[in-house]
C-alpha cells in the first residue's frame, strides 16, 4: 500500500436501509449486530447508526418519510470475526423478529471458505455476516 492510499477515507463511509419502525428496528439491529460485536453508536428521531467508532449503517425512517421497502437484489454483508459469530447473528436476528433468508452454512458456490448467514429484518431489508475459513479448517 502507498502513503497515498494510506491517507484516502474508506470507499463506503456508511449504508442506510429504509425501516417503518425505529423502535421494532432496534430490537432487531442491537440484537443480530451485537452477536457480531458491533454497538449503537447514535441515534435521533429519524434512525439509528451502529458501527465500531462511528456510523457505518444506518436504519432510518426514509427521507422522503414514504413507506420503507426493501429493495429487490440489494442487501448488506457485516463481517464477523468467526464463525461462531455468523451463528450467533443469525440465532439473535431471528429471536429479535427477523426472518431466515439462508441458514448459516459454507457457500462453496460464491467461493472456497465463505461462511455466511442470511437475514430478513422487520421491514424486509436483506442483511448477511460473512467470514472466511480457511480451506484446511473449513470442516466442509
Amino acid at each position: 500500500m502507498t502513503d497515498a492510499a494510506e491517507t484516502r477515507p474508506p470507499l463506503v463511509s456508511h449504508v442506510s436501509v429504509g425501516v417503518s419502525d425505529l423502535a421494532r428496528a432496534g430490537v432487531f439491529y442491537d440484537a443480530a449486530l451485537g452477536a457480531l460485536g458491533v454497538g449503537r453508536v447514535m441515534q435521533h428521531p429519524m434512525g439509528l447508526a451502529y458501527g465500531h467508532a462511528f456510523p457505518e449503517f444506518w436504519a432510518s425512517i426514509p427521507h422522503d418519510r414514504q413507506a420503507a421497502s426493501a429493495g429487490n437484489g440489494a442487501h448488506v454483508c457485516f463481517a464477523a470475526p468467526d464463525r461462531a459469530a455468523v451463528d450467533r447473528f443469525h440465532a439473535r436476528g431471528l429471536a429479535a423478529g427477523g426472518q431466515d433468508d439462508g441458514a448459516p452454512g459454507f457457500r462453496p458456490e460464491y467461493a472456497p471458505g465463505y461462511y455466511a448467514a442470511f437475514l430478513r429484518d422487520p421491514d424486509g431489508n436483506k442483511i448477511e455476516a460473512m467470514t472466511w475459513v480457511r480451506a484446511d479448517a473449513t470442516g466442509a
